[in-house]
């Protein structure tokens, strides 16, 4: 077999167009990838960075102490949803404050100016009982499952906070993105703000200052109104204000908004409509032409000039033939494909950060994270792939022209037609046919993907073993 590879590698590496080929991969890969960045542009970014909007029920603490409750009850009205205990300096939006809550579906988060953020252990969600605790500026946070044995969750510095500051529980709801598909890459939606509703008892807070203990006061703190752009995106203004309903030691509380800065808390987490991965590399569907032809004439080339009966004259084993040709292929293609994508990715990055679409609401993709490697990986064993689908095309069909049309027909011109048809033939096209295998490319789930990273992959490598073991059968039982 190594004899064999090494034939082959030979042969491959013997053929100018083989070089041209694989920098038309690399080439078209980057290139495309850069066009596509340089035309991509966003506002994202030019949403307020800070969020200070939530419902305050609230007593006066003076000098150090503790807020004490138990969140009993929390409405999943949105993921980032906020509900606690908080210690600010007073009711106006923007003054200093840490607050500890908990979310429905991130577990127990610490707050303190929207500035340094503290997490809680795994996923805790309500009843859980919480706890924060003043001492000058620091205060520290402890959570709990039955209010006798507290876990810290950490201490943070209150930027300013007075002698006398207000403390007591807290309720947020940011809003939600609702968006539909009305076309293939056609997508309609917009921000709705949500009510977030949540239970509390057990509530303590010592010493109590000069208030009365039942001296409990509802206030809203609230942004300036947004009229236009994308600050309302970030804000989600409440429909209507927050609420408060006692019975005895137990409170229920009602309000929207949100509480902390893009990038922590999860603010601005509903913004992020954009892979800038998937960007960066979608010149690999264009990088496919190039795997398509130079896939075809490793097998194609040789039947062509008729040194295929030397082949098989000096290895008769053509399944070994084959299976080097494959090895081979595959060989050249994939690593190319992958000095393509890191490229991509690495040029790519300061030019959408140029232009609206880095960080915070977009965040730096980088190589090192699991979820960009998988792509950038997985984008080049794409174009492997489908080099190996073009060779065993070109083992059943033998014509260099008829195998490239067909090749071309699948993988360019069907997606083609389909982005101009419907979503449904849109999305079938995208999950059924060898084009699924560019799904490698998201790191995120977006309403216009038909299928998953893994999944589309699979589809193309089970379209590779169809093809192959084909031209395994075909190439065995007729003559050269």
């Amino acid at each position: 077999m190594i004899r064999a590879i090494r034939a082959e590698w030979t042969k491959l590496m013997s053929v100018r167009s083989t070089a041209v080929a694989l920098l038309a991969v690399f080439s078209f890969t980057v290139l495309i990838g850069y066009l596509s960045a340089q035309g991509g542009h966003g506002n994202a970014n030019d949403a307020p960075r800070t969020v200070d909007h939530f419902s305050f029920v609230h007593r006066e603490l003076s000098g150090d102490g503790s807020v004490t409750a138990r969140v009993a009850q929390q409405k999943d009205s949105a993921p980032w949803a906020k509900s606690g205990v908080v210690i600010k300096a007073s009711t106006v939006n923007g003054s200093s404050y840490v607050a500890l809550m908990v979310t429905p579906d991130h577990g127990v988060r610490m707050l303190a100016d929207a500035k340094t953020e503290a997490t809680g252990e795994g996923d805790t969600a309500a009843p859980v009982w919480l706890r924060l605790t003043r001492a000058g500026r620091e205060i520290t946070g402890y959570e709990s499952a039955d209010g006798r044995a507290w876990r810290k969750v950490g201490t943070l510095t209150a930027r300013a906070l007075p002698a006398r500051a207000q403390a007591g529980l807290f309720v947020a709801s940011h809003g939600r993105l609702h968006e539909r598909l009305v076309g293939p890459g056609e997508i309609v939606g917009g921000f709705r703000p949500t009510t977030g509703q949540a239970v509390f008892d057990h509530v303590t807070l010592a010493p109590a200052g000069a208030s009365a203990p039942d001296d409990w006061t509802l206030t809203d703190v609230a942004e300036a109104p947004v009229t236009h752009g994308p600050p309302a995106e970030i804000r989600t203004a409440s429909e209507s204000p927050g609420t408060l309903r006692r019975a005895g030691g137990t409170f229920t509380v009602t309000g929207s908004g949100d509480l902390g800065r893009i990038g922590i808390a999860g603010v601005g987490s509903e913004l992020h409509g954009f892979d800038r991965v998937k960007d960066s590399l979608s010149g690999a569907q264009f990088g496919m032409i190039a795997a398509i032809a130079l896939g075809v004439l490793a097998m194609t080339s040789e039947y062509r000039t008729g040194t295929i009966r030397t082949t098989f004259g000096a290895s008769p084993r053509r399944a070994r033939v084959l299976a080097a040709k494959a090895v081979v292929l595959a060989g050249t293609v994939f690593p190319t494909g992958l000095a393509a994508t890191v490229t991509a990715l690495l040029l790519t990055r300061p030019i959408q950060r140029r232009n609206g679409m880095g960080p915070p609401v977009h965040p730096d993709p980088s190589v090192s994270d699991p979820t960009v490697l998988r792509a950038v990986v997985g984008t080049a064993a794409t174009l492997a792939l489908v080099a190996l689908v073009s060779l065993g095309v070109g083992v059943l069909l033998r014509r260099t022209a008829g195998a490239v049309i067909l090749l071309f027909g699948v993988f360019l011109v069907v997606p083609i037609v389909a982005q101009v048809s419907s979503v449904d033939v849109n999305n079938w096209v995208n999950r059924a046919t060898p084009i699924a295998g560019l799904a490698i490319r998201q790191t995120m789930h977006l309403l216009g993907d038909s299928t998953s990273p893994w999944g589309g992959f699979a589809v193309l490598c089970g379209y590779t073993a169809v093809a192959l073991g084909a031209a395994f059968w075909v190439q065995g039982r007729r003559d050269a």
